[in-house]
């Protein structure tokens, strides 16, 4: 048996998120059906984070466990060809030692957040970034994301569904950048709770709308009450983009 780490890019456009979902498709039954397309093997595949309905990836790194012989490059071209016409393709492929873990060897995931900051609607990039229309102030949204760094109580930014045993989490970086028509948030962390990327977007763009000061943001935060949240961010805008390991 071997375990292979695999690298995967995806539109999540079409999936209920990356976890196997009873209700609708998965990026993971997406892969899981064909690594069996291609080693006749039932495999579980782990997964790095878990994504949200509409909610893209650059580099999600996964694993899974394959009895059959195979050289890793094999694997993903043939992983790929298995996976058309699903907007998933395994971007790397590699052998790692039977105790690397996808999820619990991470030590960092970062994420970019896409808002398109202008007044015409987006078209080829339809369903792959947040579209508003008011002019944001992105040195505005940056200064005040800085509060939010550092170790806090972030339950304001957490879903009421999330599964988390505490909502105090280690932010290490949470940046925002304009792109000429485009405003980028960047955020890293070990790990996050669920929809605190979002949320914490939502409530920056109040910011750059000019409806809410960094004091607002830091208030929220100091309140650890989902009730005080600005805005969740649409699913669309956001992506994956990397997982650490030592």
């Amino acid at each position: 048996m071997t375990r292979f780490a695999l690298t995967i890019e995806f539109d999540g456009g079409p999936f209920f998120g990356l976890q196997r979902q009873k209700d609708g498709p998965s990026v993971q039954q997406s892969l899981e059906e064909a690594i069996h397309g291609v080693t006749g093997e039932e495999v579980r595949v782990h997964a790095a984070g878990r994504t949200d309905a509409g909610v893209h990836a650059l580099g999600m790194r996964v694993h899974a466990d394959i009895a059959k012989e195979i050289a890793p490059f094999r694997l993903m071209e043939a992983i790929n060809a298995h996976l058309r016409p699903d907007p998933i393709v395994v971007i790397a492929c590699e052998t790692v030692d039977d105790d690397w873990h996808a999820r619990f060897s991470c030590v960092e995931r970062s994420y970019l957040y896409r808002i398109l900051n202008r007044r015409a609607r987006p078209t080829l990039d339809r369903g792959r970034v947040w579209h508003v229309a008011t002019e944001l102030d992105a040195a505005a949204m940056h200064e005040a994301a800085q509060s939010l760094v550092g170790r806090h109580d972030f339950t304001t930014f957490r879903s009421v569904h999330c599964q988390s045993d505490s909502p105090v989490k280690t932010l290490d970086r949470l940046d925002v950048e304009r792109h000429g028509n485009e405003v980028h948030i960047h955020a890293a962390a070990r790990s996050f709770l669920h929809h605190q990327v979002r949320s914490m977007v939502g409530c920056l763009s109040l910011v750059g709308k000019g409806q809410w000061t960094a004091q607002d943001l830091r208030h929220a935060l100091e309140a650890r009450d989902r009730q005080a949240l600005g805005l969740n961010a649409p699913p669309e805008g956001l992506y994956f983009v990397e997982a650490a390991y030592p």
